[in-house]
């Protein structure tokens, strides 16, 4: 079978799976991902970025980029642990990650570090860091990874963005880019790639983003995509 096969029909069968499970309660999918086996020595490393004080940007309906990041992180780590592999979340509530500071640029900058602590003391880690983007003028749309100057980094961005142009967002002309002046992607010694999934900023991809079928869609993409990208590796 041909390896672009294989892929689409694991992408298909991913969406069925968490469909399924997904009528059945969040925790039936929380249940059997706890009692997953663990499939290789790398584990993902999912950061929702933002929290707590630090909301992220604003969508054109009022909610907060760090709500979509979390909500969106929290099905993907549930379906790549139901999928086998191990996992681990930086922030599992609307809170930051900082330990220290007294002012808001003190905690953020706290925040930044944790994070990049959280991902250098995991074993063999692989960061994907979900965020959302945000434009002043609300036409533009459609997903774009940012990837690390690590090793694989660049490899595995191509094929997310590759895969999220071939089902989620056709006809987008978005590259993937190398995220110069981003702290955390600077600071890993591990493959990292940030997510931008879309842009809170268009209010028809914003109804998206916001849509629980969407975003398990999304998921979906992610995983089967990073998934191959391991196989591969």
């Amino acid at each position: 079978m041909k390896k672009s096969k294989r892929w689409v029909l694991f992408y298909l069968a991913a969406i069925a799976v968490i469909l399924f499970l997904s009528d059945r309660g969040s925790r039936a999918v929380t249940t059997i991902a706890e009692n997953a086996p663990i499939k290789g020595r790398t584990c993902i490393v999912i950061d929702p970025g933002h929290g707590g004080e630090d909301g992220g940007a604003t969508s054109c309906t009022g909610v907060l980029e760090s709500t979509y990041n979390l909500s969106i992180s929290k099905r993907l780590n549930d379906l790549l642990h139901l999928l086998g592999y191990e996992t681990k979340m930086v922030r599992t509530t609307d809170t930051a990650v900082y330990t220290k500071g007294e002012t808001i640029s003190q905690k953020k900058v706290s925040d930044l570090k944790e994070r990049v602590r959280i991902v250098n003391e995991t074993e063999n880690p692989l960061l994907l860091s979900i965020h959302q983007n945000q434009f002043p003028d609300g036409k533009y749309s459609g997903a774009q990874m940012f990837y690390a100057g690590t090793q694989g980094s660049q490899e595995l961005a191509e094929r997310l963005q590759s895969a999220f142009v071939s089902t989620l967002n056709p006809g987008s002309k978005r590259k993937c880019k190398k995220s110069d002046g981003v702290y955390l992607m600077e600071h890993i010694g591990c493959t990292g790639v940030l997510i931008e999934c879309g842009f809170l900023s268009n209010p028809t991809e914003e109804a998206k983003l916001r849509d629980e079928a969407y975003q398990k869609k999304l998921c979906c993409v992610i995983a089967a995509t990073v998934s191959e990208y391991l196989s591969s590796t």
